[in-house]
Parts: C-alpha cells; structure tokens; sequence
C-alpha cells in the first residue's frame, strides 16, 4: 500500500513539472504561429514544442525520482524499479494550441502498482492548474471541486471530442446526432485532459470519447473521479482507448447504454 507520505511526494513534483512545461508551452509559442507562412511550419512548431515540453518534464523527473518508471506521449518509455510509473502528455489539445485557442494543457498521472494515485492538470491560459491524490479529493488550487448534483439526461450538457482519421470521424458523428436530441446539448472543447477536469469542476454534465491514449486519460479520470464523477468505459470495463466516459452518477447511468447501443466503441 502506498503511504501518504509518497503520494504527497508525487503530487509535488508532478505539480512541479506540469507548471513548468505549461510556463515553457505559453511562453515559447510564437504570437504568429497559426498564420507561418509555409504549410508544415506550424505542425513542426507544434511539434517542437511539445517535444521540449516532455523533455523538462522527464528531466525533472528524472532529477527527483530516478528509479520510476515513465510512459510519455512522446515516445519515453522506461520501466523503473520503484513500483511507480509517470504517465505523460506534455502537450494535450494541440489542435488548440496550434490556433492560439486555450484549452490546452499539460497532464502529469503517478500510478503505483499499476494504480493511478496522483495525478495534475495544468492550464497555463486559464491560470488553473487542477490535482487530486487518491482517497484526497480533487482540486483546483485550493478549491475542493464537486462534479454537478442530479440531473436527467436531457438537462445534461455533455462533452466528446473527435478522432483525425476520417472514417472514425464519420462513425462519431453519427453517434453523435444520435446523443444530441437527448441532452441539453453537445460542446467539443479539444482536449481530453481539460473536458475530464471540466466534469470535476461541474462545467460539464459528463464527457464521452473513442480512441484516448493513456497519458490522456490517466490524470483527468482521477481528477472526476476524486470529484465524485463515476468513470469507466463499456459496460462493465474502465475507461480505456475503446471508449472513455466520466458524468455525474446519473448522467452515467443514462449516457453509458446509450453509447453502448450506438456503438460508439467501435469505428
């Protein structure tokens, strides 16, 4: 079992981590970025910049936990001797990012035994940075956040994102329309890692989506879960890459056969 002393460690050097790679994000990214000149720049910019993200958050790491193990977007995957593993997305919402929109940010997991127990969300344009340690609750700063009380379903505002390849795109559109007559309405923020935080803060009823990585999952579905969120997947199974989903109790008990009956888990 992990002690309380470790998780409180983990919290303060993923905190750490994630505000610093969300401070070289926000400032390092160029004013004119989404009108370069050439095609592939602002992908490369883009891309540049995620990787120098990762690479602070893995030197830091590094620094103050050396035998952990890390998982991380950009290709880190090293197994460790510690018992803990970092799950990493150093830039999540780059689409966002690239248009100078703010929802983006920085997502930083610790699992211990395979168990997620920490895990930070940085938001550098919102000024927020979110956290919760398991069995502690979830924050923003030092606000406890508490997802939305009861509501039916068709008072839900409930958020989803979309995939980039063209016929899973096609597919969750379609399950989409179908969802969409059913709840308040739909919203599509860009990042997962944001629309979980957004569940725990009550900015959203839940959250639904096909084809998430780990690194995009492990931070925000501790973070609404620690806020009273119900997480999972398909029936039965957690959240995963086949379908993530994070509400209010009773949103949760409304949307998942709903979802399973469109067959949003598959392409």
């Amino acid at each position: 079992m992990i002690s309380e002393e470790l998780k409180a460690e983990l919290l303060e050097v993923g905190t750490e981590a994630a505000r610093q790679a969300g401070a070289l994000l926000r400032d390092g990214r160029p004013a004119d970025l989404a009108v370069a000149a050439t095609k592939t720049s602002p992908i490369d910019v883009v891309t540049e910049m995620d990787i120098a993200a990762e690479k602070l958050i893995t030197g830091i790491l590094a620094e103050r936990r050396p035998e952990d193990g890390l998982l991380g977007e950009e290709g880190a995957d090293v197994p460790g001797t510690s018992g803990v593993r970092w799950v990493v997305d150093p830039l999540d919402g780059t689409v966002n990012y690239l248009y100078g929109l703010p929802s983006w940010g920085v997502s930083i997991a610790a699992e211990y035994g395979g168990e997620t127990v920490v895990g930070v969300v940085a938001a550098p344009m919102r000024g927020e940075v979110y956290h919760a340690v398991l069995g502690g609750g979830a924050w923003l700063g030092t606000a406890r956040l508490a997802c939305r009380s009861a509501a039916p379903l068709d008072q839900a505002l409930v958020g989803t994102g979309f995939a980039y390849v063209q016929t899973r795109r096609a597919h969750q559109a379609d399950v989409a329309q179908r969802i969409i007559p059913l709840v308040r309405d739909i919203r599509r923020g860009g990042s997962a890692a944001l629309d979980l935080c957004d569940v725990a803060a009550g900015r959203l009823d839940g959250y639904y989506e096909r084809g998430l990585n780990p690194w995009d999952l492990a931070a925000g579905d501790l973070i609404a879960r620690e806020a009273g969120a119900v997480t999972g997947g398909r029936p039965g199974e957690p959240a995963s890459g086949e379908l993530a989903l994070a509400a209010t109790p009773a949103v949760f008990a409304s949307l998942q056969p709903l979802l399973e009956e469109a067959g949003a888990w598959h392409d």
